[in-house]
């Protein structure tokens, strides 16, 4: 950001704003930008005040005379030599005439001289008055090099033994996405907790990051105890998803691997898909998020469902590494194209935005996405090059229903041997994995309800009295699995292998 800041300023742009929360870091910055110029800060509480020098301490004293925003632009304006004015938190005055009017007269006036006003924020807000004269420059979030000084910094103040540079290096890549107060916050309070700082208090600077999907609101950190081995069946999707465990390595990218960028998985609705989803962020060791779609959508204001996905994109990029989930995405997009009859193509908009981003993010954040209904997605979201896979989850075959019934009834019971898996694969051919589990359910509370165990014939007995979705929406499914035959990866190996042959 220095860089290009110091190229804004010797190029004479009058207009910067600087999208960050992190005040001081960047007052800091600007300041070494600003080495042979005087450098003056303005806050409404403290009026306009130069800074020290080297950017690191506190402004002198409160000029109460400048405390009105107009009146400091002015003063700026009548400033005669080469300077940087930086303005705190001016966003809320966009809403006054005078003040829009000040900035606007502060642009012309500052054409051709070395004088520049920078607005600081940690949101973006442009009236549109001065949208054709503002250049917009978002603030980076420490990378690995500060992160490094914040983290030598902290082990000067400890005792502990000196870190090796696999534990350096994983304390600092999961404070990435943090900013500099708050990784500093975060090593504390680790050497608070633990007494020292080595690599086993990484889950407490990941807990940070926590932290920071609450405060967001429309991300949900979802935090998943089972393991991709409870996930019975599946072994082709399974496969691909462990050859790429390592995908977001360094060691990968010296490789000439590109970073992964994500995958859609279609299917008959409870055969594992969301479980897969989850059960990957163990598998890769990677944080998982939710994009709750229904939060992005906020009627309250013209534009701020647009504002929310950004917000809630850039917050997963902060902490990438990542996978973002996306559960039933067919409901969240199934309306965009006509979007303009309902809501002003809201819905239209936030697609586009996605689709966007999706083409051009560089942030390795791993997109999963689920569907049920692909007839009400747009063919531009499932065309190549979105993502990496689409992969079909069909009802599982005999042999996945019995690994199925063994990841069920093994969660339940230590000693298994006394059912015959094969006959109860048999018994519930058309169910899916949920269905399965749900008749086991079923089977439990009938015997618990009679005061003694379960028993082979209370699982069968459940299952004759169940009514499978592959009946109750034979057309659907039907209709699913023709889409699919031509158009995404069987996540079964028995198919896969079959197709295979077959080609």
């Amino acid at each position: 950001m220095r860089e290009e800041l110091n190229i804004l300023v010797q190029a004479q742009y009058p207009l910067i704003y600087v999208v960050t929360s992190e005040e001081e870091r960047a007052i800091a910055a600007i300041a070494k930008v600003s080495t042979q110029n005087k450098t003056f800060v303005w806050s409404v509480t403290q009026g306009l005040v130069e800074q020290m020098s080297d950017g690191a301490g506190q402004p002198n004293a409160p000029n109460g005379r400048t405390a009105s925003p107009s009146m400091a632009i002015d003063e700026a304006i009548k400033w005669k030599e080469d300077a940087i004015f930086v303005f705190k938190d001016l966003h809320p005055f966009f809403g006054n005439a005078e003040v829009n009017r000040a900035l606007r007269d502060a642009v012309a006036r500052f054409k051709g001289t070395r004088k520049a006003l920078i607005l600081l924020s940690p949101v973006k807000d442009i009236p549109i008055e001065l949208q054709k004269d503002v250049v917009v420059i978002d603030f980076a979030l420490p990378d690995m090099a500060e992160l490094n000084k914040v983290l030598t910094s902290q082990l000067g103040k400890s005792r502990g033994y000196p870190l090796s540079t696999e534990a350096r290096e994983k304390l600092l890549k999961a404070a990435l996405g943090l900013t500099h107060d708050e990784a500093e916050k975060v090593y504390r309070k680790a050497q608070v907790t633990a007494g020292c700082l080595t690599e086993s208090e990484v889950d407490i600077v990941l807990s940070e990051k926590q932290q920071i999907i609450r405060r967001n609101g429309i991300l949900e950190y979802i935090e998943e105890d089972e393991t991709i081995d409870a996930v019975g069946g599946l072994a082709e999707l399974k496969r691909w998803l462990k050859q790429r465990s390592n995908a977001f390595t360094e060691r990968a990218r010296q490789y000439g691997l590109p970073q992964p960028k994500g995958m859609m998985i279609l299917g008959v609705p409870g055969c594992g898909k969301s479980l897969i989803a989850k059960t990957t962020s163990r598998l890769w060791g990677l944080p998982l998020l939710r994009l709750d779609m229904g939060r992005v959508y906020d009627g309250s204001m013209v534009g701020r469902s647009e504002a929310n996905l950004r917000d809630a994109l850039k917050t997963a990029e902060s902490i990438s590494p990542a996978i973002l989930f996306i559960d039933e995405i067919d409901k969240a997009f199934s309306g965009s194209s006509g979007s303009s009859d309902s809501d002003g193509g809201t819905s239209g908009r936030i697609f586009g935005s996605f689709l966007t981003w999706m083409q051009e993010k560089n942030s390795p954040v791993f997109v999963m996405a689920t569907a049920n209904r692909v007839e009400r997605l747009p063919s531009e979201f499932l065309r190549k090059g979105r993502f990496d896979e689409i992969f079909f989850v069909d009802l599982p075959n005999l042999d996945e229903r019995q690994e199925i019934f063994k990841v069920h009834l093994s969660k339940r019971r230590s000693d298994i041997s006394r059912f015959d898996l094969v006959q109860l694969a048999t018994v519930c051919d058309g169910f899916s994995g949920a269905e399965i589990e749900q008749a086991l359910v079923e089977a439990m509370y009938d015997a618990f309800s009679q005061d003694r165990e379960f028993t082979q014939l209370d699982i069968i007995a459940a299952i004759k009295s169940t009514l499978p979705l592959s009946k109750t929406m034979n057309e659907q499914v039907t209709a699913l699995r023709d889409w699919a035959r031509q158009r995404a990866r069987p996540a079964a190996s028995s198919v896969a292998e079959y197709q295979r042959m077959e080609f």
